[in-house]
């Protein structure tokens, strides 16, 4: 955990998952205040599962046991490209429902992500290699070269929770009024007489 900081530290925890088949990846950012910091990263090992279900059983298993443990506040979730092999994207969209079962399983909101998203709200490009973010999300968030895994998935996911936090963080900006008579009419409060 980051520093030794407990959980009550954090105004709120932030779970991002990548999802996959063979290695699903995840991340855990606690917020303070306005600033982002990992508590954890991994990815769950699923090549030794033979079966496509023993595979999704274990995501859930293991996806409902990082929520019990970090208690996140939200779940961030990268979405599945469309690709060419169907049964892949049925696999991985399998694979990405089970996880979110987990949250949903606690009352735990979901935010889905593209990845074209994710990689913009990190790199400033949506056509970022994973290299290229796992940088990224590394500087970011200050996290030692020592630190970081070899495996790209874990800090995918890292990098989904870090998009919701940008994308939730962001200012909200009222839609303006197309006339003096409707700015008064919403805003009659504003208007000396």
């Amino acid at each position: 955990m980051a520093e030794g900081k407990d959980l009550k530290h954090w105004d709120r925890i932030i779970i991002g998952i990548d999802p996959g088949t063979n290695v699903m990846g995840y991340g855990i950012l606690g917020v303070k205040g306005k600033t982002p910091e990992m508590i954890m990263m991994g990815v769950i090992e699923l090549n030794k599962f033979e079966s496509h279900y023993l595979r999704l059983a274990r995501i859930f298993e293991r996806v409902s046991g990082l929520i019990e443990q970090y208690l996140p506040d939200e779940m961030a979730i990268e979405a599945p490209f469309f690709g060419k092999n169907v049964q892949s994207m049925l696999k991985l969209g399998r694979a990405q429902g089970v996880a979110m079962a987990a949250a949903l399983n606690r009352d735990i909101p979901i935010s889905e992500y593209e990845p074209r998203k994710i990689k913009m709200a990190i790199t400033g490009t949506g056509a970022a290699s994973k290299e290229q973010v796992k940088e990224m999300v590394r500087r970011i968030l200050n996290i030692p070269q020592e630190n970081m895994l070899p495996q790209l998935d874990a800090t995918d996911a890292l990098a989904a929770a870090l998009c919701h936090f940008y994308e939730s963080t962001r200012p909200q900006v009222e839609k303006g009024c197309r006339s003096w008579k409707e700015f008064i009419a919403k805003n009659p409060d504003k208007v000396k007489k």
